[in-house]
C-alpha cells in the first residue's frame, strides 16, 4: 500500500477576544480536507491566519480538532503519549521553518542525527542510516563533527532535512522550510526536496508563503482562506487561472525572480 496521510473534515476552534474583549470562540479549521501519498508534492498556501500552523498542527498529532479525524495508512492519529505514538513518528516527519529552534547548538551533527533514532527506537546500523541522510541533502560526512553554529543557514536547513529523513519516513510537512534563505540557499535547499520527492518517493506537504518556491517544487497546490479550501489543482494551472480572490491575491504578491530550483 502506497503511504497515505489524510485530514478529513477537520474542524477546529479556538478561544479567544471578540467585540470589547467579550469571549468567544474563533474559528480556525471548517470542514477542511487533504489528502498526501507518498510520491506527492503539495504546496499549501494561504495568508497569515488562513489556518494552514493548525492544519499543520493537526496532522503532527499536536492538536485535537473539534471534528473530523486524521489518518495514515487507514489507522486513526490523535494525540498522545510519546510511546504511543512512535508508530507515527516514524512515517510521518516535520521539517521546521528555522533550524535554530529544532537544532541543539550544544550538539553535534552526529548527535543530531542519532537522537530521532534513539527516540523512535529504530534498530540499525545507525552510521549508515546517518550517512545516508546526509546523502540525501547532499552534506558531506565532515559536517558531522560540527555544531550548528559553525554551519551556514543553508547548510543547517539541511541538516534539518537530514534530522526528518533519517528514521525513513513516507511523508515530510515542511513548514516555510526556505523562509529566511537567501537566493542561492533557497534554490539549493528546494532542489534538494525535489530530489527526495522524484527520485525518492517520498510525499511533501510545503507550506510556504513563498509562491515562487510553491511553482518550481509543487506538482499541485492547495489555498486555504478562514480556514477553508478555497481552491486546489495542478500548480501551474491554479497559478495561471485563479478563479478565487484569495489566491488572485497571493498570486500578485510572488516576486519575479526568474530562478530555477537546480542552481546551486
Amino acid at each position: 500500500m502506497s503511504a497515505t496521510l489524510s485530514a478529513r473534515s477537520l474542524t477546529h476552534h479556538y478561544r479567544g477576544h471578540g467585540f470589547r474583549g467579550r469571549r468567544r470562540t474563533l474559528p480556525a479549521l471548517h470542514d477542511l480536507s487533504l489528502t498526501v501519498s507518498a510520491g506527492d508534492s503539495i504546496g499549501l498556501v494561504g495568508s497569515s491566519g488562513a489556518g494552514k500552523s493548525t492544519l499543520l498542527r493537526s496532522l503532527l498529532a499536536l492538536e485535537r480538532p473539534a471534528s473530523g479525524t486524521v489518518v495514515f495508512n487507514e489507522r486513526p492519529v490523535a494525540p498522545g503519549s510519546a510511546s504511543s505514538l512512535r508508530w507515527y513518528r516514524r512515517m510521518v516527519q516535520y521539517v521546521p521553518q528555522n533550524p535554530a529552534s529544532s537544532l541543539d547548538p550544544s550538539m553535534d551533527v552526529r548527535r543530531l542525527l542519532l537522537e530521532p533514532l534513539k527516540q523512535l527506537g529504530i534498530a540499525g546500523d545507525h552510521h549508515t542510516m546517518i550517512n545516508r541522510a546526509l546523502e540525501r541533502v547532499e552534506l558531506e560526512p565532515g559536517v558531522l563533527r560540527r555544531k550548528p553554529g559553525q554551519l551556514s543557514g543553508g547548510q543547517n536547513q539541511r541538516v534539518a532535512i537530514a534530522r526528518a529523513l533519517v528514521p525513513s519516513p513516507s511523508i515530510l510537512l515542511a513548514d516555510e522550510p526556505v523562509s529566511g534563505l537567501d537566493l542561492p540557499l533557497r534554490n539549493t535547499v528546494l532542489a534538494v526536496l525535489g530530489q527526495l520527492v522524484n527520485r525518492d518517493g517520498l510525499g511533501l506537504l510545503f507550506v510556504s508563503h513563498d509562491l515562487g518556491a510553491v511553482s518550481l517544487l509543487c506538482s499541485r497546490t492547495v489555498v486555504l482562506s478562514g480556514g477553508r479550501t478555497v481552491e486546489q489543482g495542478p500548480t501551474a494551472e491554479l497559478f495561471r487561472d485563479a478563479r478565487h480572490a484569495a489566491t488572485r491575491e497571493l498570486i500578485a504578491s510572488i516576486p519575479r525572480r526568474g530562478s530555477k530550483a537546480g542552481n546551486k
